[in-house]
C-alpha cells in the first residue's frame, strides 16, 4: 500500500502558529498591570531565554530571527513601561547592560540606536533623575560604551541630548565643551539633520550666557541649515520659538510676535502643549511693546481662549492691567500670586525684570522731580518700598546718569541738580574747533612731504 504524504507546513503557516517567546510575552503583559514582578520576570525570559520545558524535557527553540527579535523589542517595551511606573531607574540601567551584552550585538546598528534613545527617554520620564544627575551619568556611560564599539553616529545623538541636559541644569560650560567638538565632527560628516539640532542648541546655550550675538548668529546657521533639508514641523515651531526669544531680547517686539505666532501655529496643529506657551510670549511681547491691556487680551480670543484658558494666560493678563495703571504695589502682587507662572520661565522673568525696572525708574522720576533736595526715607514712603531698596536703585540711576545728582548717605538726602541743556551754538564751536584740527594735521603732513 501507498503511504500517505505528511502535509507540508508552509512559512505562512509557521508564521501564524506563535512561538514559546510570542505566548510568554502575550501572557507577561497580561500580567504586567496587577503583578509587575511577575510580569518582569516573563519578559526577561522572553527576551533571553533560549529554551523552552516540552513534555519535560529540555531543548533548544528553532524561531526565526525576525520574529524572535519583534518579540524581544516588545519585551523592552513593556519592561519599560513597569520599569517606568514603578519609578525603577536601577531596572532600566541593569536592562540596558542586559541589552548591550546579549541583544546589540546581534541586531542592526539602526535598531540599537532607537533602543537606547527609547531607554534614556524612559529614563527622563522618570521624575527626579535630572536634577539628581543619575540621567547624565547614563548618558555619559553609554557614550563610553559608544566609543568602545565603535558606534560614532549613536555617540554623537547621546552627546548632543547630554548638552541638552547640561544647558537644562544651567551647566553652560560643560554643554559649550561638547557642542563646540560636536559641531566639527558633524560638519565633517555632513548630517544636516543632526547638525540642525546642534545649531539650535548651541543658540540656546549662548542665549543663556547672555552672548546674543552669538546667539544670534548660530540660530541663522540654523536656519540656513534647514533651509536645505525637510524639517518636522514640531523642530520648525522650535526654531522659530528661539528666533522670537532672541528677537525679543533685541528689543524688536514686532518680529518676536510674529516668529512666536508661527511657533504657536505650528504646536497648536500637532495638540504640542507648547503651543500655549507660545501664547503667553505673544501677550508677553505685546506688554513689552506698551500696548494697551484690551491688545494684550484679545491675543487670547473664541476658541483659542476656551482652549488654552488657564492661570499662565491670567498672570500676562494681570501684569498688562497692572503695568497700565502703572503700579508698582499691583505689579509686585501678580507677580507673587503668580509666581510659577512668572518667575519659573527665564524668558518671561528677564523681560518682566525689564519692565520692573522701568516702571520703578518712571515712578522715582515723578516723585523726585518738584525736590532739589529730599529725605531718601520720605521718597521710600511715597513710594511705599524699604529704604535699602530706594537707596540702591537711586545710586544705580546716578551712576546710569538717569538722574543728575548726588547721594549724600551721611544725611539720608537726595541732592537733585538742574539738568541744563547746553546751547547748540557749544557743540557747533566743539565741532568746528575738531574739523579745523584735522586740516591743521593734513597740512602738516603735507609740508613734511615737500621737504
Amino acid at each position: 500500500g501507498s503511504q500517505k504524504e505528511k502535509p507540508s507546513t508552509s512559512r505562512a503557516d509557521m508564521e501564524e502558529i506563535p512561538s514559546w517567546r510570542e505566548k510568554a510575552l502575550e501572557d507577561a503583559i497580561s500580567f504586567k498591570d496587577h503583578e509587575p514582578d511577575r510580569a518582569e520576570g516573563m519578559l526577561l525570559e522572553v527576551l533571553v531565554g533560549e529554551q523552552t520545558n516540552f513534555g519535560g524535557e529540555m531543548r533548544k527553540v528553532d524561531e526565526e530571527d525576525e520574529r524572535k527579535v519583534r518579540a524581544q523589542e516588545a519585551a523592552v517595551a513593556a519592561l519599560l513601561e513597569i520599569y517606568v511606573k514603578m519609578g525603577n531607574v536601577s531596572g532600566i540601567v541593569k536592562l540596558l547592560d542586559l541589552l548591550k551584552l546579549r541583544f546589540f550585538p546581534r541586531v542592526a546598528k539602526a535598531k540599537t540606536a532607537k533602543l537606547v534613545r527609547t531607554l534614556i527617554d524612559a529614563v527622563d520620564r522618570i521624575p527626579g533623575t535630572k536634577d539628581s544627575g543619575v540621567l547624565q551619568g547614563l548618558c555619559e556611560e553609554t557614550i563610553e560604551w559608544c566609543k568602545s564599539e565603535k558606534r560614532t553616529f549613536l555617540r554623537q545623538k547621546i552627546e548632543g541630548r547630554l548638552a541638552a541636559l547640561h544647558l537644562e541644569s544651567k551647566r553652560f560650560l560643560e554643554a559649550m565643551t561638547i557642542l563646540d567638538e560636536l559641531l566639527r565632527e558633524v560638519k565633517r560628516l555632513d548630517d544636516k539633520a543632526h547638525l540642525l539640532e546642534i545649531q539650535l542648541l548651541e543658540s540656546k546655550v549662548y542665549r543663556a550666557l547672555r552672548n546674543l550675538p552669538k546667539s544670534k548668529a548660530a540660530l541663522t546657521s540654523a536656519r540656513t541649515t534647514a533651509n536645505a533639508i525637510y524639517v518636522p514641523p514640531a523642530f520648525q515651531g522650535e526654531i522659530d520659538m528661539q528666533a522670537g526669544i532672541v528677537a525679543a531680547d533685541e528689543k524688536d517686539y514686532k518680529t518676536a510676535y510674529s516668529y512666536f505666532y508661527e511657533a504657536f501655529e505650528g504646536f497648536m496643529s500637532l495638540d504640542d502643549p507648547r503651543a500655549a506657551q507660545n501664547l503667553k510670549y505673544m501677550q508677553l511681547c505685546k506688554i513689552m511693546a506698551n500696548s494697551s491691556p484690551g491688545d494684550v487680551i484679545s491675543v487670547v480670543s473664541g476658541s483659542v481662549a476656551l482652549k488654552y484658558a488657564g492661570p499662565d494666560l491670567e498672570a500676562m493678563q494681570s501684569i498688562a492691567k497692572a503695568y497700565e495703571a502703572r503700579s508698582l504695589q499691583d505689579f509686585e502682587l501678580v507677580l507673587e500670586k503668580y509666581r510659577s507662572q512668572l518667575g519659573d520661565d527665564p524668558v518671561v522673568e528677564t523681560h518682566l525684570s525689564s519692565l520692573y525696572n522701568g516702571l520703578l525708574e518712571n515712578n522715582l522720576l515723578r516723585i523726585i522731580e518738584p525736590f532739589s533736595r529730599v529725605e531718601i526715607e520720605h521718597v521710600a514712603s511715597l513710594i511705599k518700598l524699604n529704604l535699602s531698596t530706594v537707596e540702591s536703585k537711586l545710586s544705580q540711576m546716578i551712576l546710569d546718569k538717569k538722574l543728575n545728582g548726588i547721594l549724600d548717605q551721611g544725611n539720608g538726602i537726595l541732592v537733585v541738580y538742574e539738568t541744563r541743556t547746553l546751547p547748540k551754538a557749544y557743540q557747533s564751536t566743539i565741532d568746528t574747533f575738531s574739523k579745523m584740527d584735522l586740516v591743521v594735521d593734513s597740512l602738516f603732513e603735507r609740508a613734511l612731504s615737500l621737504k
